[in-house]
């Protein structure tokens, strides 16, 4: 598979900075973390800035730590951002969201992961619209997320996985998130289910990818 660093068009010069956006601890690992954990075995220079935004119960916000130390454990620098603002309630608290988005802005990052824009669960959505109002410059990859709500819909971008990269990921999330494992839709038959759909609509070698939304990239 080709260098997903280099089909993005992230420096060579510097080590790529990331940031990775989240409404709740395993959103960005279910929605993006095969591709996330691609890039930086790749460019293990990268600089990662991992913020979670609804992770005031400390159960969860203990797993979202462990979870991204792990992921992002060959990075050069990472930096773990948790906030307390209350789960499913994002859009109603003022300007509390976008302030901690905004902390982040003289990063000036190269790309940044957040759920997608027509995501029907109110906290991705919130994101998905702030995102791009702090971060102007950067690539936007909004990754999606399986729900009672069926909202999965079209994608534009497709990363190829590996067989070896697809069952990393799907052990990563049950062995990360314990506190999740009696949701009905919290399964490795979900995720892998998802990574192979993708795979197969974009003819992935190894038949798994993670999918996306690019709404502008430049070239």
């Amino acid at each position: 598979m080709s260098a997903l660093t280099e089909r993005l068009g992230l420096p060579r010069e510097r080590g790529p900075r990331v940031i990775v956006v989240g409404a709740h601890p395993d959103d960005a690992e279910i929605g993006a973390g095969g591709s996330i954990a691609r890039l930086v075995a790749e460019r293990p220079d990268a600089d990662v800035t991992w913020l979670v935004l609804a992770a005031a119960d400390p159960a969860r916000a203990a797993e979202a730590r462990a979870s991204a130390e792990s992921l992002l454990a060959g990075a050069a620098r990472v930096a773990i951002e948790l906030r307390d603002l209350r789960d499913g309630y994002l859009p109603y608290q003022g300007a509390t969201a976008k302030d901690a988005i905004a902390e982040f802005a003289a990063l000036s990052p190269d790309v940044v992961f957040t759920p997608r824009r027509d995501d029907a669960h109110q906290d991705h959505r919130h994101l998905a619209e702030l995102v791009p109002q702090v971060f102007r410059r950067a690539i936007v990859l909004e990754y999606e997320l399986p729900k009672w709500d069926g909202d999965l819909g079209t994608a534009n971008l497709y990363v190829p996985l590996t067989g070896t990269e697809a069952s990393a990921k799907v052990a990563h999330l049950g062995a990360a998130f314990p506190s999740q494992r009696d949701r009905g839709w919290f399964s490795d038959d979900t995720f892998r289910a998802i990574l192979r759909l993708r795979g197969i609509e974009c003819h992935a070698p190894d038949g798994f990818a993670e999918a996306f939304v690019c709404r502008k990239l430049v070239v």
